[in-house]
Formats: C-alpha cells, sequence, structure tokens
C-alpha cells in the first residue's frame, strides 16, 4: 500500500515554537474541575483530546462535556481520542451533565461527544436528551452542540435541533484535499458541508458553526476556500487553529503556521462574513465558546431563547 505523502516528511518533527508553548494545568479551579467530573462520571475533551489550553479553560471555569462514553467507532488519523468498540449507552449521562453545568454555574455550556455509529440514532436522542436536562435544570444556560456528522440522517440533525441548542457546531477539520488522508472511513467533506447547510434550514436562527485545523498539508489558500465553502452554507462562526501531532501514531504535523498567517485568516473569515473568526495557533472548537456568542448574541436567538443577556460563565469538557 502506498504510503500518504503526508507521512513521507524524513527525519525528527519541528521543534515546538514558543508561541505554542503553554503552562501545566493548576490552581483551585482546575482542581475543582477535576473533582466535580470524576464525581459525576463524566467525560471532557479536554482531557481525552489532549487540549493544551485545559489550564486556561479550566482555571476560568469552563469545560466542554463529552457524551455518549469515550471510545469512538472512528478512527481519525489526528485524534487522541481512543476508538474501537464502545461501550453500553450512560442513560444517567445527560442528567448529570446538567447536574455539572449547575454546580459549576455555567451560563453557557458546550457538549460534544465521540461518534456512535454502532447506535440506532447514531447517539442524536442523547444528544437531544443533554441538551434538555441542561435547559431543565439551568434555565439560562445557552448550550453549544459540537456533533458527529450523523451520516447525514435527517431525522437525527432534526431530533438534535428540535431541542433547541443555541450553537450548532459541527467540524469539517481540515481542505478537502487532504480529508481523506486524516479522516478515512465513513466522514466525507461534502457530507459535513451538506449537514451545516441542512441544520440552518431546519432552523434558520440556530447559529451554525465549524472549524479546521492547519499544519496537516495544506495550503493557506486552500484554507480560504474552505472557509468560502463554509460560507456558502451560511455558517456563522468558524475556528482555526494549529493541530498537534497527539502520538508518533498520528499523522505528522507538516509546519507550525505562523501568528501573522492565522491574524490574516481571521481577517479574511470577517471579510467572507463571518459572524465571528477565532484564529489562533492555540485556538480549538470551543475556545473563547461563551465569548463567540456574547459578540454575535445581537444576531441570534440565545437571548430569547434564554432570557440571558449579560451571559457567564461558560462550559467545555472535552
Amino acid at each position: 500500500m502506498a504510503t500518504s505523502p503526508i507521512e513521507l516528511i524524513p527525519g525528527p518533527p519541528p521543534a515546538r515554537p514558543d508561541w505554542l508553548k503553554v503552562r501545566l494545568p493548576a490552581g483551585e479551579n482546575y482542581t475543582e474541575l477535576k473533582g466535580i467530573m470524576q464525581g459525576l462520571k463524566l467525560h471532557t475533551v479536554c482531557e481525552e483530546a489532549r487540549c493544551p489550553n485545559i489550564g486556561e479553560c479550566w482555571g476560568n471555569r469552563t469545560a466542554t462535556f463529552m457524551i455518549l462514553g469515550d471510545v469512538c467507532t472512528r478512527a481519525c488519523r489526528y485524534c487522541a481520542v481512543t476508538s474501537g468498540k464502545p461501550y453500553e449507552l450512560d442513560l444517567s449521562e445527560p442528567f448529570h451533565v446538567a447536574q455539572a453545568v449547575s454546580r459549576m454555574g455555567l451560563q453557557h455550556a458546550v457538549v460534544t461527544s465521540v461518534d456512535r455509529d454502532d447506535l440506532p440514532d447514531l447517539g442524536a436522542g442523547h444528544f437531544a436528551a443533554t441538551i434538555t436536562q441542561i435547559k431543565l435544570l439551568n434555565p439560562t444556560c445557552a448550550v453549544e452542540v459540537l456533533t458527529p456528522d450523523f451520516q447525514g440522517r435527517e431525522t437525527c440533525l432534526k431530533q438534535v435541533v428540535d431541542s433547541q441548542p443555541e450553537i450548532f457546531n459541527h467540524n469539517i477539520e481540515t481542505v478537502e484535499r487532504v480529508f481523506r488522508r486524516v479522516r478515512p472511513g465513513r466522514s466525507d467533506y461534502r457530507l459535513s458541508l451538506r449537514v451545516l447547510k441542512r441544520v440552518k434550514e431546519l432552523d434558520g436562527e440556530v447559529l451554525t458553526k465549524s472549524g479546521l485545523m492547519v499544519g496537516l498539508g495544506e495550503s493557506i489558500d486552500e484554507v480560504k476556500a474552505t472557509m468560502r465553502d463554509l460560507r456558502d452554507q451560511k455558517v456563522d462562526i468558524v475556528t482555526i487553529g494549529q493541530y498537534l501531532r497527539p502520538t508518533a501514531k498520528h499523522v505528522v504535523i507538516d509546519r507550525y503556521v505562523h501568528p501573522d498567517e492565522f491574524a490574516e485568516l481571521k481577517q479574511y473569515g470577517l471579510d467572507l462574513g463571518f459572524s465571528h473568526v477565532e484564529s489562533g495557533p492555540l485556538v480549538r472548537s470551543s475556545y473563547h465558546a461563551h465569548e463567540q456568542t456574547v459578540r454575535v448574541r445581537g444576531t441570534s436567538n440565545v437571548e430569547r431563547r434564554t432570557g440571558n443577556v449579560e451571559g457567564g460563565q461558560s462550559g467545555r469538557l472535552t
């Protein structure tokens, strides 16, 4: 079998530049949040995906909840989350997430998941139940979901949208030319675009969002083309961050993108008409998620659905 061009880079990976160095997680808030998650037997993307921002985000009492277990049915070659055969579904998880949101005093909660292609509804019902439980216990809390593609199934998308999250995020992850090299199997670039388009058609008031990584062998022009594809689907918010190789088994880093290029991409996205662009070396899907919502609140249904004008702490468990 031929080796992907991305993997033909000889020698050790390039040294990590200063702008990607972060402090080790610590502090009272970090310790408290870790205790809450462990006590309720919850997973976070922050931990499972080895997010470099965990110290900053947990220190600010923000986290992204990862539901549907911690084992993914897909095996994307950039992702640190374990892949394989998942465990049985924990039906108490939606309530436990809502409890955690309440204990943390969040006004913006972010919920994501592993892929669960093994389930009849692909996990859509569990997403809907989690959103519903959060809103029952925390009526003024805005909910952002970061979902799989649900294989493009209309019934699954509608089930999640009908539970009225304020933000629906589905990540495109990378440019079309590189997509198959890093996301083999069921995932598909054009399917992800259709998912984002359909969500907006199902609920014209929901904010849609997507994100992608750089440093996987793409060019800046290809990133801009992907941004245009997303904007064509009326996506409101886009995030762009540096790919960081989790282990030696994952796809190698092509290059470290300079902060000046991230700044260029941010301006390009704003010129395209995105309501908000979060672009930087350490940016991840949920990075500054609450701040993004506040900035576009005037063009969204967040305020109407939650009755929350001022906002508050945000929540991410990734």
